[in-house]
């Protein structure tokens, strides 16, 4: 009888421990916190598959913060950046957004959202620009939606922000690739976003312009702007302060800028690809699992799905199974 006693009581404290978590998740995060993730999950079905292209995605980023995502092709990445920017709606967990819960929104709700909130720097040019407009046209295009005055003054502030003043008059086909993605970014700023999200900004353009663009970001992010980028860009990573890794679905690891590198950022004659500038963290879940990299891995070269986990000196050891015996 103690014994069942005892299971009961083990059984009542776990449940309302989730009990506690699921309150937490539904209360608005504090005032210094733009994007609180809580447990994310998002599920795509078609007739015969469904496939889980976010698997209880946890992440917390604050007001002002410039932060980089990064994970291979279907890690979830773009799928999370859609979520947040209320071009897709998740299937469970929580997910604030500068204090709007992204879950109860009605659908004039997410329209004024996506308007006034968030603003979007996306690769494809033909997504941030009208061709049949010149620059500060599609500049001014957001604001004459949101019916904001001084349109053409502010347009103008934007362009000459990302060095394409001289080009107010030039339309889409008059432009480079990355004197469109220069103007997108001033489009993404018309309205004033609490935070901006760009997918792959540097995807393509050249080196040169790549750095010319996320000096434009770090100027923005000084300026106290939330910036929040997906990236394949080796180069761009490592110069961001903080790199969130995505693996299937979750947080894998994050990588934190160097002390040493922090007012280096602009600096040309660094090989940022190769330099060391970040040191790199694992992320522990709400159920104390962590993922290994996927180099280390490989470096372990493992026969099985089986890891031998130890402790020495204070400091965990992941090892081969057969190491160990």
């Amino acid at each position: 009888m103690p014994e069942k006693k005892k299971k009961v009581n083990e059984e009542v404290s776990v449940n309302e421990k989730d009990n506690k978590h699921i309150e937490e998740a539904g209360k608005a995060p504090d005032s210094d916190i733009m994007v609180k993730a809580d447990g994310l999950v998002k599920i795509y079905k078609t007739k015969e598959t469904e496939v889980l292209a976010l698997q209880g995605l946890d992440l917390v980023v604050k007001k002002g913060e410039l932060t980089a995502l990064i994970g291979n092709s279907g890690s979830g990445k773009s799928t999370f950046l859609n979520m947040i920017g209320g071009l897709d709606r998740p299937s469970a967990g929580s997910l604030w957004v500068d204090g709007q819960n992204l879950f109860n929104m009605s659908e004039r709700e997410l329209v004024l959202y996506k308007r006034d909130r968030v603003g979007f720097v996306w690769q494809n040019n033909g997504r941030n620009m009208l061709p049949y407009l010149t620059a500060i046209e599609n500049v001014m295009l957001p604001m004459n939606l949101s019916g904001a005055s001084k349109k053409y003054a502010k347009a103008m502030e934007l362009l000459e922000l990302v060095g394409m003043g001289h080009k107010k008059h030039n339309k889409m086909n008059m432009l480079s690739g990355g004197e469109q993605q220069r103007i997108a970014i001033a489009i993404a700023l018309a309205n004033n976003p609490s935070m901006l999200l760009a997918d792959e900004p540097t995807g393509s353009v050249d080196f040169q312009t790549a750095n010319y663009i996320f000096d434009v970001f770090t100027e923005l992010h000084n300026q106290g702007q939330t910036i929040l980028i997906v990236t394949h860009d080796m180069a761009l990573s490592k110069k961001v302060k903080r790199v969130i890794a995505i693996r299937d679905g979750k947080i894998s690891s994050e990588r934190v800028l160097k002390e040493q590198y922090a007012d280096r950022v602009k600096e040309t004659t660094i090989d940022w690809r190769a330099e060391d500038t970040q040191d790199e963290y694992a992320v522990l879940d709400k159920a104390h699992r962590v993922q290994i990299p996927a180099e280390l891995i490989e470096e372990l070269k493992l026969n099985d799905n089986k890891v031998k986990i130890s402790m020495r000196n204070g400091e965990v050891v992941i090892s081969r199974p057969e190491d160990n015996q």
